[in-house]
């Protein structure tokens, strides 16, 4: 029997921190889906093909190996970029959902996160979070995280690239970003990672024991 944890929510939000650090403690395979919509992207880029060829982005998706997800080169905010116009053809998505359902039903379980996961990938999943935070919250930490490493950005800039990419992802047509209506709600606005990583392993604890009594 697999154990599925599906974690939706807008860039910056934190969820990615906290899915690492759930498939850590419950040892699952972790799956950051938005690295899937990055790899198309970077095929797209490295061919100097344009973004808007959806043949070539299907051929790109039909390849992608979830082994082979490099986070290191896919992070680039070029290819985030990207990522987000590539992602709203259906058919891109499609042949990407189907790999991410499979790796899904891998032994023992996963962790998957994206934008999608508990409304489209997983409905059916054992726990379904969605984690949000403010605009200005989730710009403030991508502007210290960026200095962190040495560079150097602009506050109102990375913030109005998010508000544009939380408009393109809530309001693509196909899979657009929502909380499933059986989601668990967590604001990380005001909430560190520790803080984060505890009230979700409360509610899958929860879960586990409920399921252990069946």
């Amino acid at each position: 029997m697999t154990f599925t944890i599906a974690i939706d929510g807008p860039a910056g939000a934190g969820k990615g921190t906290l899915a690492r650090r759930l498939a850590d403690h419950y040892r699952l395979n972790l799956l950051d889906t938005g690295l899937t919509y990055r790899a198309v992207a970077h095929a797209l880029i490295q061919h100097a093909l344009p973004l808007d060829n959806v043949s070539a982005a299907e051929t790109a998706a039909r390849q992608v190996d979830l082994a082979k997800l490099d986070r290191a080169v896919l992070s680039a905010h070029a290819v985030g970029e990207a990522a987000s116009k590539v992602a709203v053809y259906p058919t891109v998505r499609r042949i990407l959902v189907e790999k991410q359902r499979d790796f899904a039903k891998t032994p023992p379980g996963a962790v998957l996160d994206g934008r999608d996961i508990g409304t489209v990938v997983c409905p059916d999943a054992d726990i379904k979070l969605y984690v949000t935070a403010s605009a200005e919250v989730r710009a403030q930490r991508r502007l210290a995280e960026i200095e962190s490493i040495g560079g150097s950005a602009n506050f109102s800039e990375i913030l109005a690239d998010i508000v544009r990419r939380d408009e393109r992802d809530m309001g693509r047509a196909d899979s657009p970003l929502k909380p499933a209506t059986d989601a668990h709600l967590l604001d990380t606005s005001e909430m560190a990672i520790e803080a984060a990583f505890l009230a979700a392993k409360a509610i899958i604890d929860d879960a586990l024991a409920k399921r252990d009594k069946v």
